[in-house]
């Protein structure tokens, strides 16, 4: 089993996204520090890129913060390196491909294995296009984490077989970010998964409050929270790793009922 795939093992998971150096790394340590200890399971780190496709208005304007704030891809490397020790969940960095391939592609890799990173999402690499960046993520043991959404359809169980990890599961079109309500049908999304595979899915995309994170948990084996973990880091700044323990424990506490 992989590192990843452990976060899933005793409960429902909750995987935090937190963008690196927004307002400046040491809040970023401090935000890490309060999720992790609020319960969450699995940290997804951003790295900052100036044109996140996937991203909605809270991660863009994140993203924009961090690099206007000097952060570099060497230093969110650096900073991992040096909090690995006292990080003690698996953690993902969610970026894209052009911030890999300029950095090049093994290079970046082998780091993300040398500093422990257990996982990487590359949201703008379609399916057809992963064996880019597959064998070198399995020669370094970094899983390639695989999404599926509303669109892939007739792919599902192709991605599924092939997911390592887990399997990130977009809940709606779109880019991310909160959204009051979620209608896509996720229950045959994850159902044909099932018949496929046993790699965890969590959901991710929209949720925001701890009744949506209850009711995805249901289909799900787990939730990724975003935008709303990002919000309060753009509201509050350096006083924000306090407002995101509170907000993750809700959310836990949601989780485990």
């Amino acid at each position: 089993m992989s590192n990843i795939a452990s976060a899933f093992s005793n409960r429902k998971a909750f995987i935090a996204f937190i963008t690196c150096g927004d307002p400046d790394l040491e809040t970023t340590a401090e935000a890490v520090k309060a999720a992790v200890k609020a319960g969450a399971d699995l940290i997804e780190l951003g790295i900052p890129f100036s044109d996140p496709t996937a991203e909605g208005p809270v991660i863009q304007a994140a993203s924009i913060r961090a690099l206007k704030g000097g952060v570099t891809t060497d230093k969110i490397l650096d900073f991992v390196r040096g909090r690995r020790e006292v990080v003690t969940v698996p953690m993902a960095f969610m970026t894209y491909a052009n911030v890999v391939f300029s950095y090049g592609s093994e290079r970046f890799i082998s780091t993300c294995s040398e500093i422990g990173i257990d996982g990487l999402i590359l949201p703008d690499v379609p399916y057809e296009e992963k064996e880019e960046f597959l064998p070198i993520c399995r020669q370094y043991g970094v899983d390639l984490i695989s999404l599926i959404a509303p669109t892939s359809q007739d792919r599902i169980a192709m991605i599924a077989r092939e997911a390592e990890g887990f399997l990130y599961v977009v809940s709606s079109l779109g880019v991310t970010d909160m959204r009051k309500e979620i209608h896509t049908d996720l229950t045959s999304m994850i159902a044909e998964v099932r018949r496929n595979s046993d790699i965890p899915c969590a959901i991710g995309f929209g949720i925001a409050d701890p009744r949506q994170a209850k009711t995805m948990a249901t289909l799900a084996d787990g939730v990724i929270v975003g935008s709303a973990i990002v919000k309060l880091l753009g509201q509050y700044g350096k006083d924000a790793p306090k407002y995101i323990g509170e907000y993750v424990a809700s959310m836990r506490r949601a989780l485990d009922e």
